[in-house]
């Protein structure tokens, strides 16, 4: 998607359809709904759906007007986007994908929105363009019927500093398309996605942007006494792959290093743990971690902070064979530590285990780790928001105000040292599986032994790289999530 920035009055802007805003500024009984533009062609073309009550400002509430009299556009969308006073960048953002939505699927290719006088001018621009793109994926790529809908110009109409809107325009785009890459991966079938196949596709990107990349086979990972994450990989034909990605700007300072750590199952069977052959068709997703820090790289590559990212992915599938290992099993992961296998389908935080170390030993002074770790965050969380937990405060807030920026919604969880009593081990230094109670918390703490003192981040996605149904801004299917939030954490650090 081409994505334009325009100066002009809305009602001189030639396009399929132009987008504009609606917003009710009233009291709970007494809705009072204006157009977000100060255009008084377009004020006149809306006049009737306001006065009339077909539109009442609703979030994600759309009403299409065609041929709007005294203007150059086609057509006029208006979306509700709630009370005024409540009106966020969150919001903008998924308006701005139900509107894409909404128009796609009408077999219109170019839009153009008005962008809402009640936001920053800049924050407005980067948010518009965000939620564009994200309304602009589709997953159903391998349908012999597939009809391919998008919007393929998608023009802003704002007022302000050109060279400044531009530049939110243009973060926006980058932003978009990498949360669109990462939701690429996720959506693949594992056949279509083995670890080599991913790393694959990393290499290419990280070619195209300007990063180093490094792919180590399963000979490496049992070079390097990635004890723990080989258990895991043994038990599959398809061989793992370690991915490496460096992003070291000139000018940025040796400290601090960020690394990004994730999970890149590209099929969760549970081993030998075997999971319930209901909704297995989805554990495609379990790599979604290990993509979204691939998408991440590829944003940080592209807007270019002063700071020092090292990304790192352990991907494997996870596979009941004669190979495959077994509870009660005893693994020495990467740092020393032994541990025992009490479910071989609490695979995750083994990779991972390897992965932070790994990290560490690669000079990362920071951590962040993302994963589609436990059910039992879902359970704890819903579908909803993702877990965080940290074991550094000073970080946390810094993520937590990035978190607020790219309007991504996560939960932090505690790390009280009362749960590790959950993960001692009668014939090991630690279990893999803390049991039921407190499943996310347990799962944390066993990462934490191997991020150790380390300022270090863990984001339990399990319940939010999927969207389980349609939404008016996103399709059923890969969301993406961590991206956003990933780059502002840099940018905001690097600054």
């Amino acid at each position: 998607m081409k994505t334009h920035l325009s100066f002009s009055s809305p009602s001189e802007v030639e396009t399929d359809c132009l987008v504009v805003i609606a917003l009710d500024r009233g009291e709970k009984d007494k809705p009072n709904v204006s157009l977000q533009s100060d255009d008084g062609n377009l004020k006149s073309a809306a006049a009737d759906v306001l006065a009339n009550g077909e539109t009442t400002g609703k979030i994600f509430e759309t009403t299409l007007l065609h041929a709007p009299a005294k203007m150059k556009a086609k057509r006029l969308l208006i979306v509700g986007g709630g009370k005024e006073k409540s009106f966020s960048a969150y919001d903008l953002r998924r308006v701005a994908g139900a509107a894409v939505r909404t128009l796609k699927s009408k077999s219109i290719r170019a839009i153009a929105l008005v962008v809402p006088r009640v936001l920053a001018s800049e924050e407005a621009v980067k948010a518009s363009v965000e939620g564009a793109f994200v309304g602009n994926f589709d997953p159903d790529v391998y349908k012999s019927d597939r009809k391919d809908q998008k919007i393929e110009s998608f023009t802003i109409i704002a007022s302000g500093d050109q060279d400044k809107l531009q530049g939110a325009m243009n973060q926006g785009q980058v932003i978009g398309e990498s949360q669109n890459f990462t939701r690429v991966l996720v959506n693949e079938p594992s056949n279509r996605m083995t670890p080599t196949m991913l790393a694959d596709r990393a290499k290419k990107m990280c070619s195209e942007v300007g990063l180093q990349c490094e792919v180590y086979g399963a000979e490496k990972i049992r070079e390097l006494k990635m004890g723990a994450f080989w258990s895991v990989a043994q038990g599959s034909d398809e061989p793992p792959a370690l991915i490496i990605m460096k992003y070291e700007p000139a000018g940025a300072p040796e400290k601090p290093v960020l690394g990004l750590v994730g999970k890149g199952i590209t099929f969760d069977t549970g081993g030998i743990s075997i999971k319930p052959a209901d909704g297995m068709e989805k554990m495609k997703y379990d790599m979604a971690g290990g993509a979204a820090m691939i998408g991440a790289m590829r944003a940080i590559a592209l807007l270019k902070p002063k700071m020092k990212v090292i990304g790192i992915v352990c991907a494997t599938e996870n596979m009941p064979s004669g190979k495959a290992q077994k509870p009660g099993d005893v693994q020495i992961a990467m740092s020393g530590k032994s541990i025992e296998i009490i479910n071989t389908d609490a695979e995750g935080r083994l990779v991972l285990a390897d992965g932070l170390y790994y990290a560490r030993q690669l000079g990362c002074t920071h951590l962040i780790d993302a994963a589609t770790l436990t059910g039992a965050c879902v359970v704890a969380l819903g579908y909803v928001n993702a877990g965080i937990f940290a074991n550094d405060d000073k970080m946390y807030a810094r993520f937590e105000d990035a978190l607020n920026k790219a309007g991504e919604k996560m939960w932090r969880l505690p790390l009280d040292d009362e749960y590790k009593e959950s993960i001692r081990s009668n014939i090991a230094d630690i279990v893999n599986s803390g049991g039921r109670w407190g499943g996310a918390v347990t799962a944390a703490m066993f990462l934490k032994e191997f991020a150790e003192d380390t300022p270090w981040l863990h984001l339990d996605i399990a319940g939010t790289a999927w969207m389980e149904d349609n939404k008016p801004w996103i399709a059923k299917g890969p969301s993406g999530i961590a991206v956003r939030s990933l780059v502002q954490f840099v940018q905001d650090f690097s600054s």
